[in-house]
């Protein structure tokens, strides 16, 4: 029986790890962005390795068209395995008071009411078959505010909120849960953050070695690939000089003498 593994935000940094890391354990995918182009080119790169590929480009904030893609998926790929709800994003590091409304707005829609939307969509088919797994991305900041980090830390406490109450309403079933709460990962997460201001991206991970997007995804497909019976409630992965979303030891640079 094929397995499928559907993935958001699949285009770049985690997600992206995570359909090359799925597709080298055997899944077919389904993968999802924004990006038409990067999701076709993926789609051909992995049909040359004999993984089969369905893209769906849509913005994952809009459900009419989230909703209108997932109407094409028609015979196999109505049966999903693993959802792995990766699409999201950080803007601005301002304080609260001095936030961007439209900023706000982006990440409300897109880290969870995009999560939201998928799980909708996916999970009851899920149901139905009484088994698959849904693996959320969460974050460490959802554990604890950071400086001007308020409205993303908010929506990642929220995407934890949400993960637990699925497992909740799902312990009736063989479907299994799981958040995965990554530190610092280099990505172009900071560089969407910053609004493509590389420089003050780069200075983020100064200093220290950060985790890579498939360190997470190992992390992801080890949950998946655990036996029935085990489910990965929640996973906090930080690199090793991080031990809070805030607390971070940075190697001095050497002095010039």
């Amino acid at each position: 029986m094929d397995k499928i593994a559907l993935i958001t935000g699949a285009t770049s940094g985690i997600g992206e790890a995570c359909a090359r890391r799925f597709a080298k354990g055997g899944f077919d995918l389904i993968i999802t962005g924004r990006k038409a182009e990067k999701l076709n080119a993926l789609k051909e790169e992995f049909k040359k390795k004999g993984v089969d590929t369905v893209a769906l480009a849509f913005d994952i904030q809009d459900r009419k068209a989230a909703e209108e893609a997932f109407k094409t998926l028609t015979g196999k790929w109505e049966n999903i395995d693993i959802l792995i709800n990766n699409a999201g994003l950080a803007r601005g590091l301002e304080p609260e008071y001095e936030g961007d409304f439209s900023d706000w707005d982006q990440m409300i829609d897109t880290n969870i009411k995009g999560l939201l939307t998928m799980t909708r969509l996916v999970v009851p088919g899920m149901v139905k078959r009484n088994r698959g797994h849904v693996i959320n991305m969460g974050s460490v900041a959802g554990d604890a505010a950071y400086a001007g980090g308020n409205v993303y830390c908010a929506t990642k406490a929220a995407v934890k909120s949400i993960t637990d109450g699925l497992r909740i309403d799902l312990a009736n079933t063989a479907i299994r849960v799981t958040n995965i709460k990554p530190g610092l990962v280099q990505t172009k997460f900071s560089n969407v953050r910053f609004h493509g201001d590389n420089a003050r991206a780069d200075k983020v991970y100064e200093g220290i070695t950060p985790l890579s997007g498939e360190d997470i995804a190992d992390v992801a497909f080890y949950a998946a690939s655990a036996p029935d019976h085990v489910q990965i409630a929640e996973v906090l992965v930080l690199a090793t000089h991080q031990a809070s979303g805030s607390v971070i030891v940075r190697e001095k640079k050497s002095q010039d003498k």
